[in-house]
């Protein structure tokens, strides 16, 4: 693949005091045909984050149409697993229901520095709003995954509900600082709502360097599953992009080099890629992905111009 690196979208402002900073984690879902909504995720002066959107032309997508004004998902209530905390990482339309947005709470904690679990949010109103389908997590903690069941990206096809997601139950010391440490994860659901308790290993860490896997987006196009991820490194102490391919979506090979996509010499992205997102919109194909200090410096968008 070769991708033409369009510049930022879109960064908050800070006038607003829910997002002062960060556009975290764009997740774009397409309203029709002139309009590609990205979910963001953006924090307050606590750096507590909360989901909002912006609206951009199918056409161009540096051309901002539009952005919410309020969150369309706010922090859980006090002593939940949100209650610090909420990154969209999927949304979905579900015939007869509304949108699905597979989210990640945030919960700090005393003896480890937080958990990551996965919720899910619905629309009614084409994503100007949606409200939490409940107050405790879809995955929960299990004996398998005991910190980490987050990051997850859903595919409704064939009748069932299919989830690619990060899981862990270990930390590592990366130079003073304690660092997770999460693989890939698979899992299927009948509604989308009710899930296994534990999944099964989808892909797991290339070697020692690496030791955790930002938010799968998969693709299923042209006879095979093609899955874009975050690969965070040791010796970086950073993401970068990463790639792999499948037939059926549970047996993944990498072809990292295949992206073709990494950070600039310079410039908002010049220290760290990572969370991309794929979307086909009037004829061309985008990827949405955040630069440096995990959405600090805004989102930005590149255009795929070859396979080669």
């Amino acid at each position: 693949m070769r991708w033409e690196k369009l510049g930022v979208v879109w960064a908050p402002d800070g006038s607003r005091s829910w997002a002062r900073s960060h556009a975290t984690c764009p997740t774009p879902f397409r309203l029709d045909g002139e309009r590609i909504r990205v979910f963001i995720q953006c924090r307050d002066d606590q750096g507590v984050g909360r989901v909002g959107y912006v609206d951009v032309s199918a056409q161009d997508p540096l051309r901002v149409l539009g952005e919410s004004a309020e969150p369309v998902l706010d922090v859980g209530r006090p002593g939940t697993f949100d209650d610090n905390g909420v990154l969209q990482t999927c949304v979905i339309e579900v015939p007869g229901v509304g949108l699905y947005m597979y989210y990640v709470g945030f919960e700090l904690s005393h003896h480890i520095r937080y958990r990551l679990l996965t919720g899910l949010a619905v629309s009614a109103d084409g994503g100007d709003s949606f409200r939490r389908l409940r107050q405790t997590p879809i995955l929960e903690r299990s004996d398998d995954e005991l910190y980490f069941r987050g990051g997850p990206f859903v595919l409704h096809e064939g009748g069932r509900f299919r989830m690619w997601y990060a899981a862990g139950s270990t930390w590592i010391d990366l130079d003073g600082k304690p660092m997770p440490v999460y693989d890939l994860r698979y899992i299927e659901s009948g509604n989308g709502v009710d899930w296994p308790a534990s999944g099964r290993l989808s892909l797991e860490l290339q070697d020692r360097d690496e030791h955790g896997f930002g938010r799968p987006y998969v693709l299923h196009e042209e006879g095979r599953y093609r899955l874009f991820f975050s690969v965070r490194k040791r010796s970086l102490g950073r993401y970068r992009l990463a790639y792999a391919e499948s037939e059926n979506g549970l047996h993944w090979v990498r072809m990292d080099s295949h992206l073709n996509l990494d950070v600039s010499a310079a410039g908002w992205d010049s220290d760290a890629v990572e969370y991309s997102a794929v979307i086909h919109a009037a004829g061309d194909t985008y990827l949405f992905y955040n630069g440096n200090d995990l959405g600090g410096t805004g989102f930005g968008v590149a255009r795929l111009v070859g396979r080669s």
